[in-house]
């Protein structure tokens, strides 16, 4: 497999007239995406889950849950998640794989909210335009070389960086996979970033029937 590409100064007119339009892209289906779009989904913002695309360089992670405990922590997480995504029809995409990732018409870094999307996920079904997208999984080292190609100068904290363009990450470019508390602390603060920026009126009603929380404080 080969990493999702990146192209920095893709052009809106390479996006198609029936491309689908959302707050916020998630890349990656697994317990970090999920965890980021109930997130969101509980703050109102909506969002679509797809599934990233197997990176051959996206290094080794040792984990630190071996204990019985943390893994029965992590797969009822999982599973509330996953009830959560089905009782909020949340828009999760298992069959949906993201091919390329562009920044739409703008091959410098965005200072200011445009009045259109910002980025193009390209996948073999259409184009999705987003104000944001988060990132599950993908070598960090490929996020840097994205960014130097946009003259984006990059510091020791990337991931300020990358939220200044609406990037957002969880889980990535960590040496050990993170642990369920942490996927959880990772997916709060980054869905409070995007909901303080996502414009009130593209904002939908937070879910108010009684149904799962699962992501306690």
């Amino acid at each position: 497999m080969i990493p999702l590409p990146f192209d920095a100064a893709r052009r809106a007119s390479a996006t198609c007239g029936t491309a689908e339009q959302t707050s916020t892209v998630v890349i990656g289906s697994g317990l970090s995406g999920l965890a980021v779009a109930s997130e969101l989904s509980r703050r109102g913002v909506e969002s679509i889950v797809v599934e990233a695309l197997e990176c051959s360089d996206s290094g080794t992670m040792r984990t630190v849950m071996a204990d019985a405990a943390s893994l029965a922590e992590r797969t009822e997480l999982m599973r509330l998640l996953r009830g959560y995504a089905s009782a909020h029809c949340l828009d999760v995409r298992q069959s949906t794989v993201a091919e390329q990732l562009s920044i739409i018409g703008h091959p410098a870094l965005i200072t200011a909210r445009l009045g259109r999307k910002q980025w193009a996920v390209h996948t073999a079904e259409g184009v999705l335009l987003a104000d944001h997208v988060v990132l599950t999984k993908y070598p960090q080292n490929e996020l840097r070389r994205f960014l130097r190609a946009m003259g984006v100068a990059v510091g020791k904290d990337l991931r300020t960086t990358l939220r200044t363009i609406g990037l957002h990450l969880i889980g990535v470019g960590e040496p050990l996979t993170p642990t369920t508390r942490e996927i959880v602390r990772q997916a709060k603060l980054v869905s409070d970033t995007i909901a303080t920026e996502v414009p009130a009126t593209t904002q939908r009603p937070a879910p108010t029937a009684a149904g799962i929380t699962p992501l306690s404080a």
